[in-house]
């Protein structure tokens, strides 16, 4: 799409403490099939390349996707809001 970007940052998941293949194939099938799932130190994650108008508009974006899996997002991390491509 027209003048779109992809962002790189991560979605820490709420109440979720182990990756599971049931959680992964739950954010796969609601649209994060640009996250990767992770698990370290008893939180869940999902590394996002998003592809969007605004870093903003990618991480609602995918704070929906991960609610319509049934998660919660607990935190938004960026190691700094660098742009990965135009």
């Amino acid at each position: 799409m027209a003048n779109e970007t992809k962002y790189e940052f991560t979605l820490i998941l709420a109440g979720v403490t182990e990756l599971s293949s049931q959680i992964a194939e739950a954010l796969f099938v609601s649209g994060c099939d640009d996250g990767t799932p992770g698990s370290c130190g008893g939180q869940v994650t999902v590394d996002f390349f998003r592809q969007a108008t605004s870093l903003e508009t990618a991480i609602r974006t995918a704070v929906r996707d991960v609610s319509k899996a049934g998660f919660r997002v607990e935190r938004v991390e960026l190691d700094s809001p660098q742009l990965l491509s135009a």
